[in-house]
C-alpha cells in the first residue's frame, strides 16, 4: 500500500449478490457532501450480475486496468471519477467471504479514514462530512453513529438504534450496538493490523473487540447518519444463529472463561431484544 493520503476516506464496500442495490449504492457514495473519497468495491464472485451492473454504473467514466494488484486477488479495475473521485472494482477469483473482501480493501486502500459501507444500506448524505468533523473534535481514531432500521426497500421504520458517547472493551463485550456501515476508523491512530477483520462468524464485532482490547476508545456520535435495511422476517429466522455467533466469539475469539461468557452474554440478550423490537 502507498502512503496513507491526507483527508482521503478510503469507502469499503463487500458486493455479494448485490446487483439489485449497487447501483444506487455508488449513486449514494457520489452524492456525499464530503468529496474526498475513494470508493472500493470488492466482488466475492457474485455471479448475480453484480460486476455487469457496477460496470454499466461507471461506464461515463474513464477506466483502466490498475497496475497494483496483489497476487492471486482477480482483476481490478480503476474508474475515474474526478480529481480525487476514484472507484475502484476488484474481482476477486474465489469465494472468501465478508471479513476476506473488506481486508481486500483495506490492502489496496490508499486513504488515512477507512470507512466501511455494507451494499444493501444507506448513507444520509453529510454522513461522512459530518463524522470527519466529529473525529476530529474528539481527536478520535474510531467513530460510529446511531443508525435506523429500514425496511426491505430500506424505507425508515422510525427505530432507531441510539449509541453511547464512548464504549471500551468491556462495555462492549455486552452490548453489539456499532454496525458496521457507521464506522470510520483513522489509519494514522490505529494500526492497520488491528483492523483486519478475523475471518470468523460476526467478524465486524470481533473486529471492533480487537481494536478496543488494545486500549483505544470508540467514540459515539448519537445522530442517525445511515439506514439499516432489513427485510420482513430476517429477525426470527436468524435469532439462533445470532446467539450462537456471540457466544462463539466470547468463548473461542476472546477467550473468555464460562462465567464472564455468561455475564456478558445476558447483558448482550437483553439489550439486542430491546433495540430490535
Amino acid at each position: 500500500m502507498k502512503d496513507k493520503e491526507n483527508g482521503l476516506v478510503s469507502i469499503i464496500v463487500p458486493v455479494y449478490r448485490a446487483a439489485a442495490y449497487i447501483a444506487d449504492t455508488i449513486g449514494m457514495v457520489f452524492s456525499q457532501t464530503y468529496g474526498g473519497w475513494e470508493l472500493l468495491l470488492v466482488d466475492d464472485c457474485s455471479g448475480d450480475g453484480s460486476v455487469e451492473a457496477i460496470e454499466k454504473t461507471l461506464s461515463a467514466y474513464e477506466h483502466h486496468p490498475a497496475e497494483a494488484v496483489f497476487e492471486n486477488i482477480g482483476r481490478m479495475e480503476e474508474y475515474l471519477c474526478g480529481e480525487q473521485k476514484k472507484v475502484f472494482l476488484i474481482c476477486k477469483n474465489k469465494n472468501e467471504g465478508a471479513a476476506a473482501a473488506r481486508n481486500t480493501g483495506m490492502d489496496l486502500a490508499r486513504g488515512q479514514y477507512i470507512a466501511f459501507l455494507d451494499a444493501d444500506d444507506i448513507w444520509v448524505s453529510d454522513k461522512l462530512e459530518k463524522q470527519l468533523s466529529f473525529m476530529r473534535e474528539k481527536r478520535a481514531g474510531f467513530v460510529f453513529s446511531a443508525y435506523e432500521f429500514g425496511d426491505e426497500s430500506a424505507r425508515p421504520t422510525g427505530k432507531v438504534v441510539h449509541v453511547p458517547e464512548t464504549l471500551d472493551y468491556k462495555k462492549a463485550l455486552s452490548r453489539t450496538v456499532i454496525f458496521t456501515t457507521t464506522v470510520v476508523l483513522d489509519r494514522k491512530m490505529i494500526p492497520d493490523a488491528l483492523m483486519r477483520m478475523p475471518e470468523v462468524e460476526s467478524e465486524d464485532t470481533a473486529a471492533w473487540w480487537q481494536i478496543l482490547r488494545a486500549g483505544y476508545t470508540a467514540f459515539g456520535l448519537d445522530e442517525v447518519l445511515a439506514v439499516y435495511r432489513r427485510p420482513q422476517g430476517s429477525l426470527s429466522s436468524n435469532k439462533f444463529k445470532a446467539v450462537k455467533r456471540i457466544w462463539n466469539l466470547y468463548r473461542r475469539q476472546e477467550k473468555l472463561s464460562v462465567l464472564p461468557s455468561v455475564f456478558y452474554f445476558v447483558f448482550w440478550a437483553y439489550r439486542a431484544t430491546v433495540r430490535r423490537i
